[in-house]
């Protein structure tokens, strides 16, 4: 396995262990997760009382690596382009199963209201107007893995045409542009204060895309986040996080909140997929985001191989395909 190869695999299975390890934590405030956990060490399963995870097994994933495969299998199927129309229907498809086998790990609130707006002929340019949560950060990995962070603006084009459907806003553009960028340096070498950077820099590009909704800068957020950790005892980073940063399914908290976090574990992505968990608050897409820029910048084979093993086996995960087709986009695009 070729070095930019381990990179792009990192970033996918990062994303997956980040979530996995926040399944039977996320909803929960802080306070619960010590008082019922004390400190989450590895992957659990759903507590019967999480009324969104109970019952999942250790190591199951969510809607975060669900939806991000589907994305970067989109991607691949377009040859780097992705079909609104197709995303929309794979999405409502993607709920309707998991309604079928009683989840209640559901479509988020932009997304599920965009993809309702296209189910009632609304035309999928225009369905995602006002989504400003942070479905499209959770899920635009595999942009990062893709294409290259540079040229800026040619990269920022195909994050918000990612975003289009379910988040065409400045904050939701904003929020995915961070991640993508973040990943894609990683991807391509850089190290933990170059994809930090890179991060804050597409952001504040992304910002001048989409519709406007009002919120804190995504960018500016970012790089207090990162500055209010740096130094700090990791349970006092954690609850400056938890009480200041803030951890709910806003795009101007949770990413925000996972560049802290990744920032706290020094890159390092168990480390950092294990903070999140013990966020509580949307913490498997804090854990998820958090996971795949630190699995970009170490690269799968930094992972815990145990931990690999049990993504692979309780849910049927060979990301290994997709990552190689997702280089592959990105040796075209890269000319």
């Amino acid at each position: 396995m070729n070095h930019q190869h381990d990179r792009a695999l990192g970033a996918l299975y990062g994303l997956a262990m980040g979530d996995a390890l926040g399944m039977p934590t996320q909803i929960m405030p802080r306070r619960s997760i010590v008082a019922r956990f004390g400190a989450v060490t590895g992957f659990e399963p759903g507590p019967a009382e999480n009324p969104v995870s109970a019952g999942l097994p250790a190591g199951s994933v969510t809607d975060d690596t669900d939806q991000a495969v589907i994305v970067g299998r989109l991607l691949v199927d377009g040859n780097g382009h992705i079909d609104l129309l197709r995303l929309a229907r794979e999405l409502l498809e993607w709920e309707r199963a998991m309604k079928a086998k009683g989840s209640y790990d559901l479509l988020g609130p932009s997304t599920k209201a965009a993809l309702e707006a296209v189910s009632r002929g609304v035309p999928p340019e225009e369905a995602g107007r006002s989504g400003a949560t942070n479905g499209a950060a959770m899920r635009i990995t595999p942009v990062g893995v893709a294409f290259p962070d540079k040229p800026l603006e040619s990269f920022v084009d195909h994050v918000a045409a990612a975003c289009r459907v379910t988040h065409d806003t400045t904050l939701g553009i904003a929020s995915a542009a961070a991640v993508g960028a973040a990943v894609s340096r990683g991807v391509g070498g850089g190290g933990l204060e170059d994809a930090i950077a890179a991060g804050i820099t597409a952001a504040a590009a992304g910002a001048e895309r989409g519709h406007w909704v009002y919120g804190a800068a995504i960018a500016a957020r970012i790089e207090w986040a990162v500055e209010l950790v740096c130094g700090l005892p990791e349970e006092r980073a954690l609850d400056r996080i938890s009480d200041l940063v803030g951890t709910s399914v806003a795009s101007q908290e949770s990413v925000p909140a996972a560049f802290a976090v990744l920032a706290l574990a020094d890159g390092e992505p168990w480390r950092a997929c294990l903070l999140a968990a013990n966020l509580g608050g949307d913490c498997d897409t804090i854990g998820a985001i958090a996971g795949a820029i630190a699995g970009s910048l170490s690269g799968a084979s930094a992972l815990p191989a145990d931990a690999l093993t049990t993504l692979r086996s309780v849910n049927g995960l060979d990301l290994e395909p997709l990552a190689t087709s997702l280089l592959a986009l990105r040796a075209a695009a890269a000319g």
